[in-house]
């Protein structure tokens, strides 16, 4: 059977999608009916299966849940202009619809967390007892000196009850946080928790893998990262830290991901944060690809106006903030460019782009 050739012609929106029902946190798409609806339109527009693309064009789509996709999620990413997550969700969905013939796959990331790790509050005392705020950092300085100190009745559950250890890995942690010159500790109010409302991935973004994955026969695969409670998660292709203080092993590389993400022709990614999992994500990416071949990086396509960067108002103060992680973003974008990365819009015509990687 002879593939498809990659002419990256673009199709109309489907005439049920509504930006502004998709914009709302409560929106759950008709699964059955979204389905018998994509047969319809595979069989109008001859949308062809996967197998037949000469091209392969993968979609990572990072972390598009509503606890950050929605202000009343409890992370929202609004961005400075406090519209950012939620104009990207309209985006990702329109881009996709019109895509649906020219991506060969879509994997959605979930952040998935319980109530006590490592970055939230609830894993964390401080000297009084008492557990510190959201937006706290904590340095390997402030365990050491016990200004704070993991919950020693976590222990029983994270350690076998070995609160020395607990002790010892919570600041041997902070310290190879700040070794590798990242960041430090940042504690965030709980998230995507699993079970939660606020897990579940945003319904327009739903919606629309849901549709790809029906109109093209596609597998459309789900990632789920970030469960480990002694460690963060930000990037989907590797934990933050992944040995112990007694050196053991305390988690491992995603390297299936990666070399699925390394096979396509071009991949395109977009999500939440600009400043966070999407930047962390990117970086390990191109680090992977400086060790097999820094040219791969050219492959790569950040659509910039599908993702935000973290900025916390501050409720006291109206047009300040308590965080802004602005400038990590642009950060991003800058280190993508250098390493001949793309940074493009979802807007342009997907042809414009991959000109020249056909």
């Amino acid at each position: 059977m002879k593939k498809n050739e990659p002419h990256f012609g673009e199709l109309p929106l489907p005439p049920f999608y509504d930006a502004a029902a998709a914009g709302r946190s409560t929106y759950r798409p008709d699964q059955q009916l979204l389905f018998e609806t994509a047969l319809e339109w595979r069989d109008r527009h001859h949308i062809a299966p996967p197998s037949r693309d000469r091209f392969k064009v993968h979609l990572l789509l990072i972390d598009m849940q509503k606890d950050f996709c929605f202000p009343e999620g409890s992370l929202y990413v609004g961005g400075r202009s406090g519209r950012g997550a939620l104009e990207d969700l309209d985006r990702v969905a329109r881009f996709i619809y019109r895509n649906l013939p020219n991506l060969t796959e879509v994997t959605c990331t979930m952040d998935t967390h319980y109530p006590h790790q490592i970055f939230f509050p609830s894993f964390w005392r401080d000297s009084g007892g008492k557990a510190p705020p959201p937006h706290t950092v904590i340095s390997a300085d402030d365990v050491a000196t016990g200004r704070v100190h993991p919950d020693p009745d976590l222990a029983d559950w994270l350690c076998g009850g070995d609160v020395e250890w607990l002790y010892n890995q919570a600041e041997f942690y902070c310290r190879r946080l700040e070794e590798t010159g990242r960041y430090a500790l940042y504690l965030w109010p709980p998230h995507v928790l699993l079970g939660s409302e606020g897990h579940g991935l945003a319904g327009a973004v739903h919606e629309a893998r849901l549709f790809h994955a029906f109109a093209r026969g596609a597998e459309d695969r789900i990632e789920i990262k970030g469960g480990n409670p002694l460690t963060e998660n930000y990037s989907v292709l590797s934990p933050e830290v992944l040995d112990r203080y007694d050196g053991g092993s305390l988690a491992g590389k995603n390297s299936a991901l990666i070399d699925r993400l390394l096979g396509a022709d071009a991949l395109l990614i977009a999500g939440e944060a600009s400043s966070h999992c999407v930047k962390y994500t990117v970086e390990d990416l191109l680090s992977e690809m400086d060790v097999r071949d820094a040219s791969l990086a050219r492959k790569v396509y950040l659509l910039e106006d599908c993702m935000s960067a973290v900025a916390v108002p501050d409720p006291a103060k109206e047009g300040r903030f308590l965080a802004d992680f602005t400038d990590q973003a642009a950060d991003l974008l800058a280190r993508a460019r250098q390493a001949g990365a793309h940074v493009v819009t979802s807007a342009e015509p997907m042809a414009e782009w991959l000109k020249g990687l056909d």
